[in-house]
């Protein structure tokens, strides 16, 4: 028998993190995520393993988000030495985004340490370095979809399109035990079908675990062309009242669909004449990536680019601006309207946009567009929820700016492509002592998982579980 663990978005949406443990496969982790929220020394010092990492043999990574795997440097640091299965886009992304948080971590823990010596206090000892890093990405093992591989005598490993961002993978395993083949299908985070550039999920249709994500497990997004006609209308609506745009978004697959969107919109005449800011040295070096990758991206949406005789998403876009230094990040403050600023961090606990935020999110004129799911304890949820007034670099700041949310855009899949996602398993029985396969919800918060849940039993008998942080299963 397998027995998998849940240490990480379990009843949560990030801190993705499972254990699978067998004697074919000795002891193997599905992703090592971090917690989002709070500044990124509370992120990494806060965070524990409930295992010794030493003793892991394997990771298997389903994508390069941060609350995929963002503790991996920590791993590292703490004694695993073993290889981490990933897809070969995953590897390359991934050097940008842990290269990215290890520098705002060191930023964070020298301001705190020099807090701490001001005060006669003990100073903070860093988790991890910059050779554990670059540790982790000589340990990764970079893997194309569709090929199966093996991972030891009798376990094989497949990545299939999760749709997701750029590498995005769902996890297929298959372990033989005693000649008795057994499967689990980790969804990792499955994408929104209607998404730019990314190709729709891969179904799979035998398991006898299946662990699906759940993140909006409670709702579905907006129809694909009304969500691009809000867009649109908020953009005019900004445009006609002399403000400006601010749109917190991750560097990895937001930025580059809005990039894509807002090119259509140019080449249609629709983009009024805003001058468009890629604040983000991160994004603008993870679009350079994806340029490279565009032959594994959707068909239709990358001979958009072709017809427009454009290699690159920077160039499908003639007004977008690159700004890759401070200062050119700052000369934007000078613009008075007709900015259209793309910054990180997605869900606002750091990055450029925040300071974008000190300067214009205080005036009516103004908007800010969320376009992904913002996790509970960021700002970005803060303002979705409503938040009138916050603080940010020790200073209150009023919320006078026009706050947006354009859910169609988001990358994850809505309730009704899970559940279709879900329903092309083939189940052996609607009991739940015996349903093959045995189904897991997890990264999601507890009210969405719970309402996924019923809504697969309801509309397809399928039996769904929400397992808490720390239970464990056998299959």
């Amino acid at each position: 028998m397998a027995k998998l663990t849940f240490y990480g978005a379990a009843q949560e949406v990030t801190g993705s993190c499972y254990l699978l443990e067998s004697p074919a496969l000795g002891k193997i982790l599905l992703d090592c995520g971090m917690h989002q929220g709070g500044d990124a020394v509370d992120r990494v010092h806060e965070e524990s393993f409930p295992f010794n990492p030493a003793e892991i043999d394997a990771v298997i990574l389903s994508h390069g988000h941060l609350d995929h795997s963002g503790l991996l440097p920590t791993l590292v640091s703490q004694g695993f030495d073993g290889p981490i299965y990933c897809t070969q886009a995953t590897r390359q992304l991934l050097r940008v985004l842990l290269e990215d948080a290890r520098g705002l971590y060191e930023r964070d823990l020298d301001r705190e340490n020099l807090r701490r010596q001001r005060a006669g206090r003990p100073l903070i000892e860093p988790r991890y370095t910059a050779h554990d890093v670059e540790k982790v990405l000589r340990l990764c093992d970079g893997k194309q979809y569709r090929k199966p591989f093996g991972i030891a005598a009798d376990v094989e490993l497949t990545f299939l399109d999760a749709g997701h961002i750029l590498g995005s993978a769902i996890v297929h395993l298959k372990i033989i035990e005693h000649g008795k083949p057994r499967i689990l299908v980790f969804s990792g985070d499955l994408g929104n079908r209607h998404s730019a550039l990314m190709n729709d999920p891969e179904y799979v249709d035998e398991a006898d675990l299946v662990l699906m994500e759940g993140t909006y497990g409670n709702r579905n997004h907006r129809d694909h062309d009304a969500t691009l006609d809000q867009f649109k209308q908020v953009l005019h609506e900004t445009w006609q009242a002399g403000g400006n745009v601010m749109i917190p978004s991750f560097a990895i697959g937001r930025s580059q669909e809005l990039i894509y969107h807002l090119g259509c919109l140019h080449h249609s005449g629709e983009l009024d004449n805003w001058q468009v800011f890629l604040d983000s040295p991160m994004a603008i070096e993870v679009t350079e990536i994806y340029d490279r990758w565009l032959h594994l991206l959707d068909d239709e949406d990358i001979r958009c680019l072709s017809d427009a005789n454009r290699e690159s998403l920077a160039q499908f876009l003639p007004t977008l601006k690159l700004c890759r230094s401070a200062e050119e990040s700052m000369q934007i403050n000078a613009i008075k309207q007709g900015a259209l600023i793309i910054a990180g961090s997605g869900m606002c606990t750091g990055g450029r946009i925040r300071h974008h935020f000190k300067h214009r999110i205080w005036k009516r004129e103004n908007t800010v567009i969320f376009i992904g799911f913002q996790a509970r304890g960021t700002l970005g949820r803060m303002l979705v929820d409503g938040v009138e007034t916050f603080k940010m670099f020790g200073d209150d700041f009023k919320v006078g700016a026009r706050i947006e949310t354009i859910g169609g855009l988001s990358a994850h899949a809505g309730q009704d492509e899970l559940v279709d996602w879900l329903g092309h398993f083939q189940v052996n029985s609607p009991n739940a002592d015996t349903q093959r396969p045995r189904v897991m919800l997890v990264h999601g918060e507890t009210e969405a998982l719970q309402a996924l849940s019923d809504r697969l039993l309801q509309d397809k008998g399928i039996r769904a579980e929400v397992p808490a942080y720390r239970d464990s299963i056998e299959f």
